[in-house]
């Protein structure tokens, strides 16, 4: 477990999130969290590419960029200062595979942030798995 209330799932519940939003249900966002150089290679079909530096602070990320994505991206509310999750979007979150730390890094900011756990998913296995498989690729979305 990545962390308390934080779902790890498999690729049976990524294509179903994916058919939901195919379907027209935008409350949901796949987000490949790898830097742009690794998506450039191919990602899940229908993902967007956030790089998990975006949510770093540590890293160089600046408050007022993780908070235009919070808002912009992820359907965030920011009340003077105090932030909204209420119509917050279910995340399902990915990097390169299970031994990969940047999806993880991700998250861990989120909840940092105050974005509740329940509306995150992770899928430990990401591209890596994914592709083993023999699941549909496509160049990045963006």
């Amino acid at each position: 477990m990545l962390a308390p209330g934080v779902e790890t799932i498999g690729e049976l519940e990524v294509i179903g999130y994916l058919r939901r939003i195919a379907e027209g249900d935008e409350s949901i966002l796949v987000i490949d969290s790898r830097t742009p150089d690794w998506v450039a290679k191919g990602t899940i079909p229908g993902a967007v590419n956030i790089p998990w530096t975006s949510f770093n602070p540590a890293g160089g990320a600046d408050l007022i960029s993780i908070g235009e994505i919070l808002e912009e991206r992820l359907n965030a509310q920011n009340l003077q200062g105090l932030w909204d999750f209420s119509r917050a979007k279910t995340l399902v979150m990915f990097c390169n595979g299970m031994w990969c730390g940047q999806t993880p890094n991700s998250i861990k900011n989120l909840l940092n942030f105050g974005y509740p756990a329940h509306k995150i998913k992770w899928y430990r296995g990401g591209m890596q798995t994914w592709e083993i498989l023999g699941l549909t690729t496509a160049k990045p979305v963006e």
